[in-house]
């Protein structure tokens, strides 16, 4: 029986990859149960170790507990290591054992990387591989150094390298979780360009994806970006002018968020706060203050999310890109999508569509079951869906006062985001076969 089920999981990548991921779950569940891990010395309630193991390897943030107030500093370096094992990858950790033990990679392995990172093909994944690590460690090193040079001006060395380190790593990788204490983000540093600057070039470097990034690097060299590159930068850049000028409107007169701030700390919070909603949890201003409008527009870039290869959730800024293409070439009355004069596949647009409808059928069923067990607004409970499915980590203060039922579904929001609708599909569903036939062409009214 139990080789059954181990034959059925290594059937398919992508439950080598969902059950992968669950197995990291259930290890940071039983650390962080530990009584050393917190800071009073007691063991924390499953439910809310669970909850955090989840929220840390989905690399979300959203904490049901006062993260700073919590964990002893055991607690907070498992979640931060497992933050970091969450945006790898496990197969990329495995595989940089196996590089470093001189091991072969075999085609099998090759293939569920291929899953993990969502490529086109096997051929090259084992450099993405040496990419992704090489790409983490810099940006992650230079981000550390900064934030502890900008954090020894408020504490003490030990306590501010470790306030870089931690939210470099943080970050980088999209998670929301931060060591500032009392669920206030990065509010006290609004007004703080370092802080600020470093912290949107940390999450939009990780919200990008490491092939973007290899592209941007070698650009120099080779003067050229790919077609994916180019798109996804096109939209990023898109997503965080639209979202910086939206808020700085909606908010501008809000006495609660923009309106007490100079007028250069309002475009500098406007457009920070247009950059997390794409995988970072973090914040420079009070969510729940913010106008209804604002709150909304944030739902939607979080469910567009990060970019394919990075650790965030979402569509995907490409999902996007493809969709909104097609609505265009429909509208302009020609049959192919064009993108920087390339000609998109249909399977292409079918698989957008595809993640895109699956996507919308999980957040509907999320919000939905979440309002029977919350008795909260509903904007509220549709900004944690979407955080949750998203991976975000951002919240208007539902998650520290979800009911047990509440904390599950929302667990269960982040860890299909995390892996993807699609991703999940194909683990739970039977091997397809092809078929041989295709039925006569039927027309109906579509409008």
């Amino acid at each position: 029986m139990i080789g059954r089920m181990f034959q059925w999981m290594a059937a398919s990548p992508p439950r080598v990859l969902v059950f992968g991921f669950a197995a990291i779950i259930a290890l940071g569940t039983a650390l962080l149960k530990l009584p050393v891990m917190a800071a009073d010395g007691r063991p924390t309630p499953l439910i809310d170790a669970l909850f955090t193991a989840v929220s840390a390897v989905c690399v979300t943030g959203l904490t049901p507990l006062d993260f700073a107030g919590h964990w002893s500093f055991a607690g907070q370096l498992t979640v931060l290591v497992l933050v970091q094992v969450g945006g790898f990858g496990f197969m990329t950790l495995a595989t940089m054992a196996a590089i470093v033990l001189r091991r072969r990679i075999t085609l099998r392995e090759r293939i569920i990387l291929q899953e993990s990172f969502n490529q086109a093909g096997i051929e090259g994944v084992v450099r993405l591989v040496l990419k992704v690590i090489r790409y983490t460690l810099i940006l992650e090193s230079a981000g550390a150094a900064v934030l502890t040079i900008r954090f020894l001006m408020d504490m003490p060395p030990a306590r501010a390298v470790w306030f870089g380190v931690f939210h470099a790593v943080s970050f980088f990788n999209g998670a929301g979780f931060d060591l500032m204490g009392g669920f206030r983000s990065l509010t006290g540093y609004v007004g703080d360009p370092l802080v600020t600057f470093t912290a949107a070039f940390l999450i939009l470097s990780g919200g990008l994806g490491i092939v973007v990034l290899s592209d941007l690097a070698e650009y120099r060299k080779t003067k050229r970006l790919s077609l994916h590159s180019k798109v996804v930068v096109a939209v990023s850049l898109f997503l965080i002018l639209v979202g910086a000028i939206t808020i700085f409107i909606f908010e501008y007169t809000n006495r609660a968020t923009l309106a007490g701030l100079g007028f250069g700390e309002k475009l500098m919070a406007a457009f920070f706060q247009a950059v997390v909603p794409r995988s970072s949890g973090v914040s420079s201003l009070d969510i729940g203050a913010l106008r209804q409008a604002t709150q909304f527009l944030i739902v939607i870039l979080m469910f567009i999310g990060a970019s394919p290869g990075s650790a965030g959730g979402g569509i995907k800024t490409t999902t996007f890109a493809v969709l909104a293409g097609a609505v265009w070439s429909m509208i302009r009355g020609r049959e192919d999508v064009v993108m920087f004069r390339y000609r998109l596949a249909q399977e292409r647009v079918y698989k957008a569509l595809t993640i895109t409808m699956f996507a919308l059928a999980v957040l509907a069923a999320g919000t939905m079951l979440l309002s029977v067990t919350e008795n909260r607004h509903f904007l509220m409970i549709l900004f944690e869906a979407a955080s949750a499915f998203g991976t975000v980590g951002l919240s208007m203060g539902l998650t520290p006062e979800l009911s047990q039922p509440g904390k599950i579904i929302v667990m269960l929001l982040m860890f299909v985001g995390r892996l993807g609708p699609l991703t999940l599909a194909y683990a739970l569903g039977t091997r397809q076969k092809r078929t041989l036939y295709r039925y006569a062409e039927g027309k109906i009214l579509i409008g």
